[in-house]
């Protein structure tokens, strides 16, 4: 196997030069090959057994933010029950629709599998209450977005390589997993921000289609998982899920096919049903949209202006009629709101602490967080308190805060 020669940033790679794991495969003209890849920031020598965006998926699966994803939950707290749904379970559920759909739109499902993966790296614990904490407490500071902090995770706080920080992943995995929303518009967040004067990641356009599926799958994933979860809970019944749109309709199928099934297997047979139809939406729509575009490559998709992989106008506000019912009913149970009320007294009391004494962090941290000013401090502070459990947020709250709890 003759080598891959080192290529600078924005510069395509060479396609192998014989037969390998990673050979050109029947994909799409709009799918992101990695044979055509802009490359890494920081160039290193192609494997010749995995493409460049298998790298990436490895990379990510073997870092130490994707292994904290297991102690970190989606709307409950870790300790509230086995079978809820925690941010890695979540990834996961994300990263095989997210492969499903582009193996049916001939893209590359590694690179699917990729921004799929790396979705939620930024997360702080306790969810989007962790989130909304430590927003309040960098105000002044540049604010804490979730998105941003993965970015920065990605290429700067993993640190397992000799020759740079971050994990070195290609242009099109930065790109998919900053952009997997939508395009960014200023004012950038802080991060972003900074590695945009590094490496332009063309903020203002859509990403390519891999990324899109991946954005679409995590709708998927978290519509009919929280259902799950929500029943579970006891915050929901089935009674109520019969009077939604798309749900209703999949619960009495089942039911006329099995009566008096029990609500376990009912649930399931429910939510597999709706990912089915959601995703056999989503490609006949896409289908229809690049029939209608007809681009040439990954480029024109960037160009379009729009997105190409999304529900169709019949399944749209279905989809979104469930997300409201789980947003009233699930999100926001009271029981839900006093520990979001909870847990954000936690980062809080934790991010109050180390500002005021940095001599309370570890001493890596406290030399970090003590080489700069005070935007740098609360940068660094919240580096570490987003990457924490929920479990170890809540004990370092008890041995910083509890007057009998032995240090």
């Amino acid at each position: 196997m003759t080598p891959m020669p080192e290529t600078q940033p924005g510069a395509p790679l060479l396609a192998p030069q014989t037969e390998s794991q990673w050979a050109p495969r029947p994909w799409a003209p709009y799918a992101c090959d990695p044979a055509r890849s802009r490359g890494r920031l920081n160039p290193e020598p192609e494997s010749p057994s995995r493409s460049p965006f298998q790298r990436d998926r490895d990379r990510i699966v073997h870092s130490g933010a994707f292994r904290k994803l297991k102690h970190k939950t989606q709307v409950f707290v870790y300790h509230e029950g086995d079978y809820y749904r925690t941010r890695l379970t979540h990834s996961i559920e994300v990263a095989q629709i997210a492969r499903t759909v582009a193996r049916h739109l001939s893209l590359n499902e590694d690179l699917a599998e990729c921004v799929a993966l790396a979705h939620d790296l930024g997360h702080t614990p306790f969810g989007h209450a962790g989130e909304d904490a430590l927003h309040a407490c960098m105000e002044g500071h540049g604010g804490f977005d979730h998105n941003d902090q993965a970015l920065r995770i990605l290429t700067q706080l993993e640190h397992r390589y000799a020759a740079f920080d971050g994990l070195n992943l290609t242009w099109e995995t930065l790109e998919g997993l900053v952009k997997h929303n939508g395009p960014i518009k200023p004012p950038y967040p802080t991060t972003i921000d900074a590695f945009r004067a590094k490496w332009d990641l063309e903020l203002g356009s859509y990403a390519g289609l891999e990324a899109q599926v991946a954005a679409i799958s995590d709708d998927i994933a978290y519509n009919t998982h929280d259902i799950d979860d929500g029943l579970r809970a006891g915050f929901i019944t089935v009674a109520e899920l019969r009077e939604l749109p798309l749900v209703g309709p999949i619960l009495d199928e089942v039911l006329g096919q099995w009566p008096g099934l029990e609500q376990g297997r009912l649930i399931f047979e429910t939510t597999r049903r709706m990912i089915d139809r959601m995703v056999n939406d989503i490609l006949a729509e896409t289908r229809r949209r690049l029939a209608e575009l007809n681009p040439a490559n990954v480029e024109a998709v960037r160009a379009a202006g729009r997105p190409m992989v999304t529900f169709s106008d019949a399944m749209q506000p279905q989809q979104q009629a469930v997300r409201k019912f789980l947003y009233d009913r699930v999100y926001r149970d009271f029981r839900v709101n006093r520990m979001r009320r909870k847990v954000r007294g936690v980062l809080t009391d934790l991010f109050e602490l180390y500002m005021d004494d940095t001599s309370c962090l570890s001493p890596e941290w406290r030399a970090q967080a003590e080489t700069g000013g005070a935007t740098h401090r609360a940068r660094t502070i919240a580096d570490y308190v987003a990457g924490m459990t929920d479990r170890f947020a809540i004990d370092e709250h008890r041995r910083l805060f509890d007057p009998y709890h032995k240090i």
